[in-house]
């Protein structure tokens, strides 16, 4: 990715016999962002890595892009996910001297076969509700910086 994503929310997603259940990708050089993202209410089963984000997907076309470039990813917040059958609860792997920042994990269960069964490296966040306890960085911030769409409810009709 080199542009851009926000604002996006996604409900309601059953993923089953995959290789990642949710996944974000982008990598150095590339730019852009992803940002103000809520999923929620996920279902999975027979999956390999739960939830994976990474900063060192892919290469480049050529050698016209400018090295220097980092994607902003931050306030990325998974709620309501339950997970039958995973190898790998997470891998959080940003870039180093750019962390993903505000990653937040709440109401997870992960019935996982590994050990350990989270992977993070240069991300910061936070969690609340999460099995299997997701790793320390994702101890850092306060629920104030997590992401949530505001629901807004029909308009009663008389």
């Amino acid at each position: 990715m080199s542009g851009g994503i926000s604002n996006i929310q996604v409900d309601h997603l059953h993923i089953h016999d995959s290789k990642t259940g949710i996944n974000f990708k982008t990598t150095r050089g590339r730019g852009g962002f992803m940002e103000d993202i809520a999923i929620s209410d996920v279902e999975m089963e027979n999956v390999e890595v739960a939830i994976g984000l990474s900063g060192h997907t892919g290469g480049h076309p050529d050698e016209q892009f400018d090295p220097a470039a980092v994607p902003a990813v931050k306030r990325i917040t998974l709620k309501n996910v339950v997970g039958t059958n995973v190898s790998v609860a997470g891998v959080l792997d940003g870039i180093k001297g750019d962390p993903f920042s505000a990653i937040c994990l709440s109401n997870i269960t992960l019935s996982v076969r590994s050990t350990p069964s989270w992977n993070c490296s240069d991300v910061s966040g936070f969690f609340d509700s999460v099995f299997p306890r997701p790793c320390p960085e994702l101890q850092s911030e306060t629920s104030l910086l997590c992401y949530s769409l505001i629901s807004y409810l029909p308009l009663a009709t008389a």
